[in-house]
């Protein structure tokens, strides 16, 4: 008989905040651990946490051992079209909330959750998980056991590359986040207070492949050039402060995402855009409904039983579906370059800055997976 009752692929956040919060209700857990002698590389990733993501890295005890430098409150945000006057503008204050989101350091908030793995009783770290009544794949979005369960993954591929990196201005950023949409580029800056706090910010430009590789090529001096000209220069002067690293950006769903014994959670089961920063809290949000479906079910069904997964399954699907469609319009919307799509949505965000009912739903929308 096996001594575990869940075993999980998978050596990133997800993972491992699943791990954890299926270990606090009671079930032991066969968590991958990460490769030993790995070489050590440099994350510029930040992700941005909805409240709903935090409260849960709150009960799994990681949350407040993250370093002050690396979470960053978002009180501010202004989403801005190609136009100068058109632009949407958000604040926690009227959304009587603390924060609009957290953006946080990738590689700090890995290594926290890791060590809480390492420590916690019922999860055991091994190079190859033994085997357990349920398997949870979190692998990511190249994930091989997704295959090899027999779901298959439908992706849409945008064209498009995001360029990340590290940047420090001139000017405090005061915890205002920053995006533009200018057609057929989509430009963010997530503020953060590493390397320097009070005015560092992360990047995440979502550009044409051939543009990306160009900035990705581009000297530090010719690249900080092309951010100035993108932003107008309203978040000040800005250099990098390391190295760019870039990805490619597509839409995509697994299907199935349960099965007997298996079920998919995070990128190995869908992927958005990361215009709207929901990602992580997309997976997070999976960890939450799964742990919720297994604490509730029946005392003789089985934890890999196909219909409580499939229980799981409907409890993800209407968000994810949401949140890939929204993040799907707006990318269609603002990729266009046709003069009268410029005009359309340039008006349509001036108007729904002026709409203060509709702007609170739409921040209400973000604030929850």
């Amino acid at each position: 008989m096996t001594p575990f009752d869940v075993r999980i692929l998978g050596t990133g956040i997800v993972s491992r905040a699943a791990a954890l919060s299926l270990a606090r209700i009671g079930l032991n857990v066969a968590l991958q651990a990460r490769p030993e002698g790995a070489p050590a590389s440099t994350d510029v990733r930040t992700y941005a946490l909805n409240p709903s993501s935090v409260q849960l890295l709150e009960r799994l005890r990681a949350w407040t051992t993250l370093p002050e430098d690396a979470r960053t409150a978002v009180l501010d945000m202004q989403v801005q079209g190609d136009a100068h006057a058109s632009r949407i503008e958000f604040s926690a204050w009227r959304q009587a909330v603390p924060a609009l989101a957290w953006i946080v350091d990738a590689g700090a908030l890995e290594n926290v959750l890791d060590a809480a793995a390492g420590f916690a009783p019922q999860v055991t770290l091994q190079a190859e998980p033994g085997p357990a009544p349920l398997t949870l794949v979190c692998e990511g979005k190249a994930s091989l056991s997704r295959a090899q369960l027999g779901a298959r993954f439908v992706r849409h591929a945008y064209g498009h590359t995001a360029v990340a990196a590290r940047l420090v201005a001139d000017r405090p950023h005061a915890g205002c986040a920053r995006q533009w949409f200018r057609a057929p580029d989509i430009l963010g800056l997530l503020p953060f207070d590493r390397p320097e706090a009070g005015c560092s910010y992360g990047l995440v430009w979502s550009l044409p492949q051939s543009e990306a590789q160009r900035w990705l090529a581009a000297a530090p001096e010719e690249f900080e050039a092309g951010l100035m000209a993108a932003t107008g220069g309203e978040a000040g002067q800005l250099r990098l402060a390391g190295e760019r690293a870039a990805w490619p950006l597509a839409l995509g769903h697994a299907e199935p995402v349960t099965g007997p014994g298996w079920a998919l959670l995070g990128d190995a089961a869908h992927q958005v855009h990361p215009l709207a920063g929901q990602g992580l809290n997309l997976g997070l949000a999976d960890v939450v409904a799964l742990t919720e479906v297994l604490a509730d079910r029946e005392v003789w069904r089985a934890l890999g039983d196909p219909a409580l997964l499939r229980r799981y399954a409907r409890r993800r699907a209407l968000p994810t579906w949401a949140m890939a469609r929204v993040t799907d319009g707006l990318w269609h919307l603002f990729a266009h370059e046709n003069v009268g799509w410029r005009e359309l949505r340039n008006h349509g965000l001036s108007l729904v800055n002026h709409l203060a009912p509709v702007k609170r739903w739409l921040a209400s929308q973000a604030l929850d997976v």
